[in-house]
């Protein structure tokens, strides 16, 4: 599923146009957004967490020439999902 899916399913389930499904959805993108720059975590109980990962810096490996290079430390968002969408994801697998 895409944007302009999400954007179409929104407006259904929620009888909403197509117009205003876009501006939630862009909305709910920013707050996610917004959230992870200002606390580093945004929790949504039953769907998931988005975080901020901190990787440290490393030794790597230039595949070209096999030279050793300094990976730079990054922070990075991820998403763990929660324990109701483990579940519905898990019923799907299965059938």
């Amino acid at each position: 599923m895409n944007k302009t899916e999400l954007v179409e399913v929104v407006s259904s389930k929620a009888e909403i146009t197509k117009a205003e499904a876009l501006k939630a959805v862009n909305a709910t993108f920013e707050a996610i957004n917004e959230g992870l720059v200002a606390d580093g975590k945004v929790v949504l109980v039953g769907f998931g967490t988005f975080e901020i990962r901190t990787r440290t810096e490393r030794t790597g490996r230039n595949p070209r020439t096999g030279e050793q290079i300094k990976i730079n430390a990054t922070r990075t968002p991820a998403f763990k999902p929660g324990k109701d969408m483990k579940e519905k994801v898990s019923k799907k697998a299965k059938k």
